[in-house]
């Protein structure tokens, strides 16, 4: 238990810095959305560049292993899309939600838990469950948010518009790059993994700042309270999907499905079961849809992860 506080402890003091810069006015009204361009647009593109241009096909491939995370992944997303779409939300909003419910925070928790738990061995698993959650889910979600942008009806030049569009977002061609430079076989001069390492190194701790700068923001009370409440109720709905459902998933189908060994399966559990990361925060800042259902989600996610991710842990040592 102690160990997991502590390791998610730094997590809420960045979260708490941005808050208390933005209530104080250190930092202005203009710093969140600001903050999260400098993330999308650079510091996460250079991790995402950084993590696919050091990973090697070999070590990737991990079939089993692939199938029970990605499934269970896309499961609680395509399930959560369908939920919210009932309830009369926009296209663009549900693709966030989704990856609210299934988007684990496997780099900023996953990787150090990972050591401590499981050891040195665990971490070309997590790893490829990073690029699994950062790559290929939040590329699903990108699609899913630019198709329910566009209001060209023709499919042509729907999917001309959906194509342009992708091809300028830098989170989906940086880990593309990357890919095709490991493919080439030619190494980083050192001077460029240094660039790619600095900047992508800023991405965390930025994210978090910035999420502590929106959840900060001084808003009127008289146009906030209803929101609030229905946005609570949602975010929990998601939570729920996160810690519980997810992590349940991925124990069926890691173990009644794929056959993992006990190691791994349980690997693959406690990286479900870890809380909400800030990749669902940074898209709705990015494309200026309501962000307050995702920073409920990644908060109280975070926060009882401490009990669900330590029960599990404590359950099966």
């Amino acid at each position: 238990m102690l160990t997991t506080f502590f390791i998610v402890l730094p997590i809420f003091a960045l979260i708490f810095v941005g808050f208390l810069c933005r209530r104080t006015d250190i930092l202005g009204p203009n710093s969140t959305r600001e903050l999260n361009r400098f993330v999308v647009y650079l510091a996460l593109p250079a991790l995402l560049f950084d993590i696919m241009a050091h990973t090697t096909w070999v070590a990737l491939y991990q079939p089993r292993f692939i199938a029970a995370f990605t499934l269970g992944c896309f499961i609680i997303f395509a399930l959560t899309i369908a939920l919210r779409l009932r309830g009369g939300r926009h296209l663009a909003d549900v693709s966030i939600d989704g990856l609210n419910a299934s988007y684990a925070n496997t780099g900023f928790i996953g990787l150090p838990l990972s050591i401590i738990i499981f050891g040195r061995g665990s971490l070309t698993l997590t790893t490829i469950s990073a690029i699994i959650t950062v790559c290929v889910l939040f590329a699903v979600a990108i699609v899913l948010i630019e198709i329910g942008l566009q209001t060209e009806a023709h499919p042509v030049r729907l999917a001309r518009k959906v194509g342009l569009s992708l091809v300028k977002n830098p989170l989906l061609v940086s880990p593309v790059l990357g890919a095709l430079w490991t493919a080439s076989g030619v190494h980083l001069p050192g001077s460029a993994e240094t660039f790619f390492k600095l900047l992508g190194d800023a991405a965390s701790p930025c994210a978090l700042v910035a999420l502590g700068l929106f959840l900060g923001e001084k808003r009127r009370t008289e146009t906030v309270e209803p929101p609030v409440r229905g946005d609570l109720s949602g975010g929990l709905m998601l939570v729920g999907l996160k810690l519980i459902v997810q992590p349940v998933l991925a124990w069926i189908l890691a173990t009644q499905v794929f056959h993992l060994t006990p190691a791994v399966t349980h690997l693959t559990v406690v990286l479900s079961a870890l809380p909400t990361g800030t990749g669902p925060f940074m898209l709705a800042e990015f494309y200026r849809r309501e962000a307050r259902v995702t920073a409920n989600a990644i908060l109280i996610s975070t926060i009882l992860s401490l009990v669900t991710v330590s029960g599990y842990l404590a359950w099966v040592s």
